[in-house]
């Protein structure tokens, strides 16, 4: 993409960066030890878009948010818990939902159809209310940069690291923030969205234009990650436009959407690429860049088939140059390819031309996958599409990770 000259990423990232926004996160008791409830408030009710997993097995949650975005149309809060995912959890599942829906309405004086919720974890266990409807009294919303922070910690589940991003930009000579945080580190597979993403906005913009603003950055950044090819039950990403900003409302027709466009494609696809790098167990990011495809998404197709491969990512983490494994992904990918034409590189390494093996030296290439981001880059020759997807190496950490899970 194309770089807006005017968008500059802010170092103090934050959920709060943008006017009007206050957030927290504390522990309530659905987990251990650490932080597992949070909230984050729009000053006053926003403009609200979503993107949803494509599982046919959706939490009660996400279906209480969904109805807010879809029908409500604004949204003015958001509350999370982690360590439970209310998931598969029957009629009093989507109660439980409601009633967290309900408690922040009454803890912040906001109307409840203007709340969404949503929830991390374990699925198929009962939602514990009882620590949750004593955390929610406790919480209190602040603009500081410590409360994004308490945010961010407490929707992590396996996450290692907290995942974050702002950028600023100018709109109508008015100063616009976007910023975002995201949680997701295992059942990454978005189509869309394994992962729960909230992006905050001080623009002036109407959900419907928010909404195809969101959907048109959600290929190119959530939708071509993938750390296992799970997808979840749960996941989410919303976005709240509150206008405190003072532009004109944007539109598609605003001789300045395209820079709000990129803006929100930058924040969504560092929060993505942060996701993929902290896949569970990982120890390497893995970009896939692919070029020359019949068009830009059977370009992506291609890029995350190949980052997707089990078989790839084994030999990322192993340091070897099997571009064996790569050229057969991209020949399953179920895409029209010319098998003939294709070249590869690790980083700036050749190692295939013309779909035919180069002399490279092995050494140089082990070293190259030493690092700890690795790009692969395939061309197809056979048109002008192009199209990106990020993942991770598949390491003895994951299994161990995910064969205790619940224990």
């Amino acid at each position: 993409m194309t770089i807006t000259p005017t968008l500059k990423k802010i170092e103090r990232k934050s959920l709060v960066s943008p006017k009007g926004f206050t957030a927290t996160g504390i522990h309530c008791g659905i987990k251990h030890k650490k932080k597992d409830l949070a909230v984050v408030i729009s000053d006053v009710p926003a403009s609200v878009a979503g993107v949803f997993t494509t599982n046919a097995i959706q939490a009660a949650p996400l279906k209480v948010t969904k109805d807010v975005v879809y029908n409500t149309k604004k949204m003015q809060a958001i509350l999370v818990n982690s360590g439970n995912a209310n998931a598969c959890t029957g009629k009093q599942g989507h109660l439980d939902a409601l009633a967290m829906q309900q408690l922040a309405a009454d803890q912040f004086d906001i109307p409840a159809n203007l709340i969404g919720v949503a929830s991390t974890g374990v699925i198929g266990e009962p939602l514990p209310m009882a620590p949750i409807i004593h955390g929610v009294s406790k919480l209190k919303a602040n603009d500081e940069l410590t409360g994004a922070l308490d945010f961010a910690q407490a929707i992590m589940t396996t996450d290692t690291v907290m995942k974050s991003t702002s950028y600023a930009t100018t709109i109508d000579g008015k100063e616009i923030v976007i910023a975002g945080v995201a949680k997701g580190s295992g059942m990454i597979e978005p189509n869309m969205a394994t992962m729960l993403g909230f992006i905050t906005t001080d623009a002036a913009i109407e959900s419907e234009d928010l909404q195809a603003a969101l959907s048109s950055v959600t290929e190119k950044t959530f939708n071509s990650i993938t750390v296992d090819g799970d997808t979840s039950t749960n996941d989410m990403v919303l976005v709240l436009a509150n206008g405190l900003a003072g532009n004109d409302t944007l539109t598609p027709a605003h001789p300045e959407w395209s820079t709000f466009v990129d803006a929100l494609e930058m924040v969504s696809q560092d929060l993505a690429k942060l996701i993929a790098k902290d896949g569970e167990g990982a120890t390497k990011l893995i970009e896939v860049n692919v070029t020359g495809a019949v068009s830009d998404e059977e370009a992506r197709k291609i890029a995350k088939t190949v980052v997707g491969s089990p078989l790839v990512k084994t030999a990322v983490f192993g340091c070897d140059a099997n571009w064996g494994r790569i050229i057969a992904a991209v020949g399953y990918s179920g895409t029209q390819i010319n098998p003939d034409t294709i070249t590869i590189k690790l980083g700036d390494i050749l190692v295939v031309e013309d779909s035919e093996p180069v002399k490279f030296s092995e050494d140089q290439a082990m070293n190259y996958l030493k690092q700890h981001e690795i790009s692969i880059s395939v061309d197809l020759h056979h048109g002008s599409g192009e199209g990106r997807a990020w993942g991770c190496d598949l390491t003895y950490d994951y299994v161990q990770i995910n064969a205790s899970y619940r224990s």
